[in-house]
């Protein structure tokens, strides 16, 4: 790995140091004022869309009560002069445990979409995972991000081959994992969505990777451009296979090298079948509280899929809002965690800038909350330094 990187914590300083310096105070540094000035920002379908849930949005809730669940037991006297956040997971190095989780049609977000969170990701050496229904190609966000880390996220399709194409151009565009997401093989209720009949890749948004596609344009009667509507019907009966199982991940290992993560994994015997099937890691996930509302939250199931996963590398998804957040998530076990909402407003209210704003506040957060707990590398991180309260 690269030279340990300067404290991220010293990005407070330049927040409050005189001069235009200051002005990187513009993109809120509460989630709950970022999420109230993108919702101002964007148009009312594309905040439902990015800040909702599934049913009455109570698994959206109990992701964050599970975080207040858990308190810091700082620890003093302890030599933090010196911190060094740089991790290693499935052999893609990083310089902090953060990744930015696949988020699709960011578009509706902000006219540069994944392009722009490249661009801020490339430039922060953080790792993003880029959508299957993203509305840049993955060979443009591959682009942008140069030799940075990148991993893809696979939405399983109808058809095999479709999937294998897209396994394929992952690898040639220099992506280092497959995240395959397991919980979106049917869309959730979500009634915010619904009340406005809101579902932007049937306008034609989110589709780059399969309009780029040479099987997926195999099987329309005329190119995408010329028969828009065609190519949407197309997408909707290809775009996921809510038959498949277990049995079926044989078939992803046979057409990819690349280290292979299942995401959305929250029951522990689920780690278990997945280590014994070969599986290089999983994602505790219950995707944001889009998919199944009163789901188990995310956090809560961490430990014990931990426990089960053996050497499976396991990360961590849904509901980190803050450094904190991410010190409770490393110390339960997570190798890394994927943050999702908090960076798509920073793209809603300035672009690169807002989601590089974002990310370097919660890296100098997680930074500085480490030190004040008495812990200066991410490997000293143990269950050790939390205390469970009760709600």
């Amino acid at each position: 790995m690269n030279a340990a990187h300067p404290p991220f914590g010293n990005y407070q300083f330049e927040i409050y140091a005189p001069g235009p310096a200051s002005q990187v105070t513009k993109i809120p540094l509460s989630f709950t004022e970022l999420e109230q000035r993108a919702g101002e920002k964007l148009s009312p379908g594309a905040f439902g869309y990015v800040a909702g849930g599934a049913g009455a949005e109570e698994t959206m809730r109990a992701n964050r009560k599970a975080f207040g669940r858990w308190r810091i037991m700082p620890r003093m006297l302890r030599d933090v002069a010196s911190r060094d956040l740089r991790t290693t997971v499935l052999g893609t190095a990083m310089p902090a445990p953060v990744m930015l989780a696949p988020v699709g049609v960011l578009s509706i977000v902000h006219p540069e979409a994944e392009l722009a969170v490249a661009r801020a990701a490339a430039g922060l050496g953080i790792n993003m995972i880029s959508s299957t229904a993203s509305s840049r190609s993955l060979e443009e966000v591959a682009q942008v991000m140069g030799s940075s880390p990148r991993w893809f996220q696979l939405y399983w399709p109808r058809r095999r081959e479709l999937a294998a194409s897209f396994l394929h151009r992952a690898e040639q565009s220099g992506y280092r994992a497959i995240v395959v997401t397991l919980d979106t093989c049917l869309l959730g209720w979500r009634p915010r969505d619904l009340q406005g009949a809101y579902l932007p890749f049937l306008r034609g948004e989110g589709l780059a990777n399969y309009l780029s596609d040479p099987v997926f344009c195999a099987g329309l009667a005329k190119p995408p451009r010329e028969d828009m509507a065609a190519a949407i019907a197309h997408w909707s009966a290809v775009f996921s296979d809510p038959s498949v199982t277990w049995d079926d991940l044989q078939f992803l290992r046979e057409h990819t090298r690349l280290p292979l993560v299942l995401k959305g994994i929250l029951h522990p015997d689920d780690a278990r079948r997945a280590a014994d099937l070969g599986m290089d890691g999983v994602i505790v996930s219950n995707h944001g509280g889009r998919q199944v509302d009163g789901a188990v939250a995310a956090l809560d199931a961490l430990p014990e899929v931990v426990s089960a996963a053996g050497k499976m590398a396991v990360l961590f998804d849904s509901g980190i809002r803050t450094g904190a957040d991410v010190v409770k998530a490393l110390a339960l076990g997570a190798k890394a965690i994927l943050l999702g909402r908090p960076y798509v407003y920073g793209l809603a209210l300035e672009g690169e800038a807002g989601v590089r704003a974002v990310l370097r506040a919660l890296l100098a957060e997680l930074d500085l909350t480490m030190a004040l707990s008495g812990v200066s590398r991410i490997d000293q991180l143990s269950a050790e330094l939390l205390q469970r309260c009760e709600d």
